[in-house]
């Protein structure tokens, strides 16, 4: 094959693993974020209350309780004690998010990530620029100006304007208002900033990557001396700047994806035909020497413009 010969994103890994293992961790995530929406809507659609509440806040088996602790927060800074239950349902919460990362909630559990997704992906298919990017400390901003508003107004501030709540709203009432909120956010990952609004101001995002700062599940670069620079691996991850510290370090230096803005989605794992890439905690020690003099890949994948 001549070094000019253009490879679909994952056509390589689709030839070398298979579809399902090139797409695996895709597909999961759809399951689970298809999972936790379909119990919500059990109650309101079918009569079947397993699970009262939304995303916000939930009580399942009229025994768990589970609260968003983002709304948690905010309703503090609004000077409103939460009830206990709401407080015992942020904490564990919390504690979950932790553990296993907090952008995982981004990747496997928000209802808004397909929709994020499907922009993107329409996106390259159309060919569009990449658009305005707006530094990624904007979400922080984001998130210091709804902590404001909520404490200045007495309110939770966010929740006007929460795409993932109106999400839920549409889908209980039905076409109305909420949709704009959604489709606002489809059209802005479409035409104004690629990957925009999950990788630079959602502010839901900022505080579950805080939260998750430290936590313990990891994607490593394990076999980054087999990689081909193909770039697939960076054409699909919504984040791709967590990426080369782990790929290109040197011997010395960690391959660990280590960045809080790591959504642990798992593409990297997908798409990399080498399997460069694995699951693991941040306590993984497993040696991996770094990648050889740079050399010409075998192929140019689509996702070099993208990177």
């Amino acid at each position: 094959m001549s070094a000019e010969t253009k490879l679909p994103v994952g056509r390589e890994a689709i030839d070398e693993k298979g579809w399902w293992q090139a797409h695996k961790f895709l597909v999961l995530r759809r399951i689970s974020q298809a999972v936790f929406l379909g119990l919500f809507m059990l109650g309101p659609w079918f009569g079947i209350w397993w699970v009262k509440g939304n995303l916000s806040g939930s009580l399942t088996f009229d025994v768990l309780p589970l609260t968003d602790p983002f709304i948690t927060v905010q309703m503090l800074a609004a000077q409103h004690w939460p009830e206990t239950t709401a407080l015992i349902g942020a904490v564990i919460v919390a504690v979950a998010y932790a553990l296993v990362g907090g952008r995982v909630y981004c990747s496997w559990v928000c209802p808004i990530n397909p929709v994020t997704d499907g922009a993107h992906w329409l996106h390259d298919k159309l060919g569009l620029q990449k658009g305005w990017q707006p530094k990624r400390t904007t979400r922080f901003w984001v998130l210091g100006m709804v902590l404001a508003v909520s404490a200045l107004g007495g309110t939770v501030a966010w929740e006007l304007v929460n795409p993932i709540s109106m999400l839920h709203r549409g889908l209980i009432f039905g076409m109305g208002a909420a949709w704009t909120f959604v489709a606002a956010v489809f059209l802005f990952d479409l035409f104004v900033s690629r990957r925009g609004w999950c990788g630079h101001l959602c502010p839901v995002g900022a505080f579950y990557g805080l939260l998750g700062a430290r936590s313990i599940l990891r994607i490593s670069a394990t076999k980054r001396a087999d990689c081909d620079d193909c770039m697939d691996c960076f054409a699909v991850c919504p984040e791709m700047h967590v990426i080369t510290p782990a790929l290109r370090g040197t011997d010395e230096d960690t391959p660990l994806i280590l960045s809080a803005d790591c959504t642990n989605c798992g593409r990297c794992v997908d798409v990399c035909a080498p399997d460069v890439f694995r699951f693991t905690t941040r306590f993984d020690e497993t040696p991996a020497p770094a990648r050889a003099p740079r050399r010409k890949p075998k192929h140019q994948s689509t996702a070099s413009r993208a990177a």
